[in-house]
């Protein structure tokens, strides 16, 4: 009799930040998933912004070769008020996702509000209600000294949750064309 073994794969959640940068990694087997690694880049030490992004992208890709992840989820930039912020967010963001598309990764992307929804059940949660819905679903128990760290945690979890909730729902398809050729009663 052949067993078939749980496909495991390895996310790195990546909250972008050009002060701290939040990361978290954990291994789903299934639908389990178990915690990696958590933690922080503190970049308040530099003034330079673009020795920032320098520092996102090295880290990224230390923790890419140091883990080697079959994917990156990273928290998208919300919206704000202060146009400066927004583009130093994206830049933060997009110097994370170069690091995981040099080394030929996946991406993927989640606003807030839906990391929030996935783990919580409330879009509007604080950062602490992640970190304690975190802490009990990983069961994990030291607090991480910034609350970021947790928050890129809360990304790939939400990646994981995402796979494991359309697990056996439905097919992906490469394009328009092969969903219209399997789908012509829905296709007007």
């Amino acid at each position: 009799m052949l067993i078939e073994k749980s496909k495991e794969r390895i996310i790195l959640g990546i909250d972008p930040g050009t002060v701290v940068m939040g990361y978290g990694l954990i291994k789903e087997t299934g639908n389990k998933i178990e915690l990696i690694s958590l933690g922080v880049v503190k970049m308040n030490h530099l003034d330079d912004h673009f020795l920032k992004l320098q520092r996102i992208f090295e880290r990224t890709t230390s923790l890419i070769e140091q883990y080697n992840p079959d994917c990156i989820a990273l928290e998208a930039p919300f919206y704000g008020k202060n146009i400066q912020v927004m583009l130093k967010l994206g830049r933060a963001q997009g110097v994370a996702m170069a690091a995981g598309l040099a080394k030929g990764l996946p991406i993927f992307e989640y606003s807030p509000k839906k990391i929030k929804q996935s783990i919580t059940g409330n879009g509007n949660a604080t950062k602490e209600q992640l970190a304690a819905m975190l802490k009990q679903l990983l069961k994990f128990t030291e607090t991480p000294e910034f609350l970021d760290a947790t928050d890129g945690l809360g990304v790939a979890v939400c990646h994981s949750f995402q796979k494991i909730s359309t697990a056996g729902k439905g097919k992906s398809y490469s394009g328009w064309e092969a969903f219209a050729k399997d789908n012509t009663k829905r296709v007007k």
